[in-house]
């Protein structure tokens, strides 16, 4: 682990809850003197107390040791602030309504920003009956391919795995998609908007 919870950050967080040391002590079952040392720098809490003080404190243990507290500012879950987060040892992809506080193998991932979609990352599609057929003209080798496309609409996301030797292309329904999203490994991830549909 190469981050550890710091006193200043329990002191800030304790205080925004109002709390005393006295009353989180009581919550951890440790001494007062022992949260006093902790926010004095004087010691560390043990790696046993940090989900009960995550719990005193009401956030997660992710955010308690990064120092940060993230709260959702819109509870009504908006999918067109979909965010992608990849972990670049095990290739998980997590998908977030905003911002989010996301750890995978040890590691705080940060949010992948896109860009647009365009030259050797361009995305083309075509409509299908009710479908979008997206391919992306892109290398699909072991050591440089794209790792999905993803479809995001205000109900939910569409999302295609790729891998390696595979072929870059997924197709999606097109109802209501308002953003398609391809990652590759070396070069980040693009978005571009869908084509118009003709009217009926």
């Amino acid at each position: 682990m190469d981050r550890y919870v710091t006193g200043a950050v329990i002191r800030r967080l304790r205080e925004e809850k109002k709390l005393t040391q006295e009353e989180l002590a009581d919550r951890l079952f440790v001494s007062s003197k022992a949260v006093s040392k902790w926010e004095t720098g004087h010691g560390f809490p043990d790696i046993s107390l940090l989900e009960p003080l995550a719990n005193a404190l009401g956030i997660s243990v992710i955010e308690l040791l990064s120092g940060e507290d993230v709260q959702n500012k819109n509870p009504a879950s908006d999918m067109l602030r979909e965010a992608f987060y990849v972990c670049p040892v095990c290739g998980n992809v997590i998908q977030a309504v905003g911002d989010a506080l996301i750890s995978c193998c040890g590691i705080i991932l940060p949010r992948l920003e896109p860009e647009p979609a365009g030259g050797d990352h361009a995305i083309r599609v075509s409509v299908i009956e009710n479908e979008y057929y997206v391919t992306v003209d892109h290398p699909m080798r072991k050591d440089h391919y794209l790792s999905f496309l993803a479809a995001v609409s205000d109900q939910g996301v569409q999302f295609v795995k790729l891998y390696p030797e595979g072929n870059a292309e997924a197709r999606f329904s097109v109802s209501r998609v308002r953003k398609l999203y391809a990652f590759c490994n070396r070069h980040g991830l693009f978005e571009a908007a869908p084509p118009k549909r003709p009217a009926l």
